[in-house]
């Protein structure tokens, strides 16, 4: 994508309907069609189920293929197996009976494997549960052979392993037993956050994100950057453009997280308007950290977008805190992230009407 400093929010969402979903939707069957064909029952229901209810996140990340220039295809292939890994796993953790953190780990052990290059033989090992009948080593082998094919930095790479590592670690230390997620949280804060300006859930909330690499992956297939520039996007995405991202995603399930007893980054702030004010902090933060970006106007709209369509959601609605949430930090956005928000509600009604 060249540097479009004048794009707009109605273009981009034009791009999504008419290039993004229609690639998005085919990588997706792909996928749904192997989950099918997975042996054990409870592996290929959550296998189905995270395709089916978790689709968005690839509609979502896909939209940075737009930064992969004549690498598109590619680019979509590779978002939509990495989403498809972190959305299934994630299935699997919150209805797994198992709390063994041996258990995550080498379950996320095959999102690590994508950039080292690792093939590890069984990643259920400490499960009940076995045989996916190659399910999750196609995946990996997927997003694999893209990496593969890249001559990627050695700076680059580092980031990625980082992001990768964050990741891991907080799906870790969330999925363990209750009573152990917070002090196993707050002490991984104190040993590997480096930016005192982060309270401990924003450090969690961005290590949850997977736009970073993303971002950084079609940018590699672009082969445009510099070291000087990947960097710079590294820095712009971790840790507010993605704390941001996860922030939002658990604004919106505050009531159902406190329903089923789940550990809830925004119920952890001491007051409604403390989370409102660190809400607006890092959406500050984040638009003006992709000033220097290349393609600076797309990652601008990217952070608006982030907030129209989490504040699209009806679950809003239904928040204590929801309506004032969603008029400040709307105000803040402007009339790109009103458009966000607006024709994501559309489009969502549409799609219930089918």
């Amino acid at each position: 994508m060249k540097q479009k400093q004048s794009m707009s929010a109605v273009a981009l969402m034009k791009d999504v309907y008419v290039k993004l979903l229609p690639s998005v939707k085919s990588e997706l069957s792909y996928w749904r069609k192997k989950a099918t064909h997975i042996p054990n029952t409870e592996l290929r229901k959550q296998a189905l189920l995270s395709l089916e209810y978790k689709k968005f996140h690839c509609h979502g990340g896909g939209i940075y293929a737009f930064l992969a220039g004549s690498q598109f295809k590619e680019a979509i292939r590779f978002i939509v197996a990495y989403q498809t890994i972190s959305d299934y796993l994630d299935n699997l953790c919150d209805r797994s009976t198992s709390l063994d953190p041996r258990d995550f780990e080498q379950l996320h052990q095959s999102m690590l494997d994508v950039f080292t290059g690792e093939k590890t033989a069984n990643y259920y090992t400490y499960r009940e549960d076995q045989d996916d009948g190659g399910y999750l080593l196609s995946l990996v082998q997927a997003c694999q052979e893209i990496v593969e094919r890249l001559e990627i930095p050695s700076m680059l790479h580092k980031h990625l392993l980082q992001l990768n590592t964050q990741y891991r670690m907080l799906q870790i230390h969330k999925h363990v037993k209750h009573e152990e997620r917070l002090p196993r949280l707050l002490q991984w804060y104190e040993q590997e956050n480096h930016n005192p300006d982060l309270l401990w859930q924003e450090f969690a909330a961005a290590s949850g994100s997977t736009l970073g690499i993303f971002c950084l992956i079609s940018y590699c297939l672009q082969e445009e950057q510099t070291d000087a520039q990947f960097e710079h996007i590294f820095s712009a995405y971790y840790p507010y453009i993605q704390g941001l991202h996860i922030l939002l995603d658990y604004v919106i399930d505050q009531e159902e997280d406190a329903r089923e007893g789940d550990l809830n980054f925004c119920a952890m702030y001491e007051s409604d308007e403390v989370l409102l004010e660190r809400l607006l902090l890092f959406i500050e933060t984040s638009l003006e950290n992709v000033r220097k970006l290349p393609d600076s106007a797309f990652h601008r709209l990217i952070v608006k977008g982030l907030v129209g369509l989490y504040l699209s959601d009806d679950k809003t609605g239904t928040l204590r805190n929801g309506a004032e949430i969603k008029k400040a930090c709307l105000q803040r956005v402007g009339g790109a992230g009103k458009i966000f928000y607006w024709n994501t509600k559309l489009y969502y009604a549409l799609s219930k009407g089918r």
